[in-house]
């Protein structure tokens, strides 16, 4: 018989639209797991139970008229986004303490959706690395095998859904942040096209690289989560594109035309950096499943190459230049440190001239694929890595290195501001090994579409690791 955590998001809402679960018994539920496995797999900086509880009576409370497709459904927020009243650390001792006056727009948004919070999720340091080994909380770790990270900078939220401590958790995106746990962890993991969704209502836009998205088990999962978050906000740093026709969760049901998908495995970050045959042989499955599908599988070139990562470094070292209380700089990580270090000492004119031939490259490459709906490559060049081995070295400068050869695929499409996905296809070694669909600007229906037809193809279906199944809970209802 099916545990309450064995149900999809969607179909938690639809057993609560029936009356076979009620918000409050999903949140007794979820935070019954969380007190038994959080520690465990470092998912959470700080669970809210009491505001959790609050809220699903609430959300009980509400008519059903007034529901909408994810009333009720427990999540989680990552500990990037700003939430009013809760303690928000950006994944730093430093900021330890900090509570924020205001919510993000994206939990405004969720709130609005009838989601409910069950807290904040461990993060990298002000979302730098991609891993989330920090101070202020556990090391984010992959349910798959504790030993292994579960990736950054969004790892705890990857860590609670895959190991049943949420359906699904809100992420945030600048360079890979989203979609590097979510193939760590086999699951889901989708970056909007920029402007999809609202980084307000603090923050410049980030140079058009980060943006929140969401992680989850399924494809309608995180298409259903996007319809709630891409709501357009007024003063945006960025347009958002059209809405696909019935949202986002009907662009991914409806069946969707025959595409031409350009497929490349050369990592684009770092030219000299091998690629593991699992990751190689991911592709491969998913190229064979598209062809069978019908749609165009053509092998090309890259959209960009290596000479494109001292740009994207440059403007990196500056978004690491997060306000920090002056006096509390010594807490920072040795990552930290030396990302800030070398912030500060970019000009104004290096700034500039690094935006600009970033553009330059990003025309360039986005011509010479144009003739492309999808592009297919591994999310990233290994996959998966041990806690600890990043910093292993004790260099920082090493550090960010390594950083750059795991994922030399990601950042990327944070810079040309596409839509991209990463999808579970394989266990390798009994760990999940994922792909990268990456589709036309301002087409996430198109884009959401073709990654449900491939999850369905695949057929990744309900695997979990051994810990979903590890804490003891009652089913509610005989859901």
């Amino acid at each position: 018989m099916a545990e309450p955590h064995d149900l999809t998001a969607l179909e938690q809402a639809d057993a609560i639209r029936r009356g076979e679960l009620s918000s409050a018994e999903l949140v007794a539920h979820y935070l019954a797991r969380v007190e038994a496995l959080s520690d465990a797999v470092g998912a959470f900086v700080t669970v809210t139970a009491d505001q959790a509880r609050a809220q699903a009576k609430a959300a009980d409370d509400v008519p059903a008229d007034q529901r909408g497709p994810l009333h009720g459904v427990p999540t989680v927020l990552k500990d990037l986004t700003m939430t009013a009243g809760v303690r928000t650390t950006f994944g730093s001792a430093a900021l330890a303490d900090y509570v924020p006056p205001v919510d993000a727009d994206v939990v405004t948004l969720l709130r609005a959706a009838g989601t409910v919070s069950l807290g904040k999720t461990t993060t990298s340091e002000l979302g730098i690395s991609l891993y989330s080994e920090g101070r202020v909380a556990p090391p984010a770790r992959n349910p798959w095998g504790l030993d292994f990270t579960a990736g950054g900078s969004s790892g705890g939220s990857a860590a609670a859904v895959a190991a049943g401590l949420a359906p699904f958790a809100q992420g945030s995106d600048g360079g890979g942040s989203v979609r590097i746990p979510a193939a760590l962890c086999g699951l889901v993991g989708y970056k909007p096209s920029r402007g999809v969704v609202s980084g307000g209502p603090f923050g410049f836009g980030g140079f058009g690289l980060p943006t929140p998205g969401p992680i989850t088990r399924t494809v309608a999962d995180a298409a259903a989560m996007l319809d709630a978050m891409a709501v357009p906000m007024p003063g945006e740093p960025y347009a958002s594109p059209p809405l696909p026709d019935g949202g986002y969760l009907a662009a991914a049901r409806r069946p969707g035309p025959r595409l031409r998908v350009g497929r490349f495995v050369a990592p684009m970050l770092a030219a000299d950096q091998p690629v593991d045959p699992a990751c190689l042989a991911a592709v491969d499955t998913a190229a064979a499943a598209l062809a069978g599908a019908g749609h165009e599988v053509v092998d090309v070139a890259p959209p960009l190459g290596p000479d494109v990562w001292p740009l994207f470094e440059t403007i990196w070292y500056v978004l690491a230049l997060a306000p920090v209380p002056p006096e509390r700089e010594a807490e920072l990580l040795p990552l930290t440190r030396l990302m800030r270090e070398r912030g500060h000492a970019v000009g104004v004119a290096t700034l500039m001239g690094a935006l600009s031939q970033l553009q330059l490259q990003v025309r360039q490459g986005m011509r010479a694929v144009a003739g492309y709906d999808l592009l297919l490559c591994p999310t990233l060049a290994t996959p998966q890595a041990k806690v600890g081995w990043f910093s292993g070295a004790g260099d920082p400068a090493d550090d960010f290195d390594r950083q750059r050869r795991f994922s030399p695929y990601c950042a990327v499409f944070n810079v040309t501001g596409q839509p991209s996905v990463s999808l579970p296809v394989a266990l390798a070694d009994g760990m999940p090994v994922g792909v990268m669909l990456t589709g036309r600007y301002g087409e996430d229906g198109r884009l959401l579409a073709a990654a449900a037809e491939l999850e369905a193809s695949i057929g990744w279906g309900d695997r979990h690791p051994e810990i979903w199944r590890a804490a003891p809970s009652a089913t509610v209802n005989g859901v």
